[in-house]
């Protein structure tokens, strides 16, 4: 997973799957569109306006942990 955004443009980008694919766009909401990669699996999430939907300081920087089963 990669996280980007663009402080200029307040634009928010995940990308859950790093493979290189052809994408749609799927507009959900004014703000949000996802991609869509194979097989209906949402690639990325974009977020326009993002401060304006995310408490940006409470997402950046991420913590996250990996478990080991």
């Amino acid at each position: 997973m990669n996280i980007v955004y663009n402080d200029k443009t307040d634009l928010l980008y995940i990308r859950l799957d790093d493979r290189k694919q052809d994408v749609i766009n799927r507009r959900v909401s004014e703000d949000i569109v996802l991609d869509i990669g194979e097989n209906d699996r949402i690639v990325g999430i974009e977020i326009l306006d993002a401060s304006k939907h995310i408490t940006l300081d409470k997402l950046l920087p991420i913590r996250y942990e990996v478990s080991k089963a």
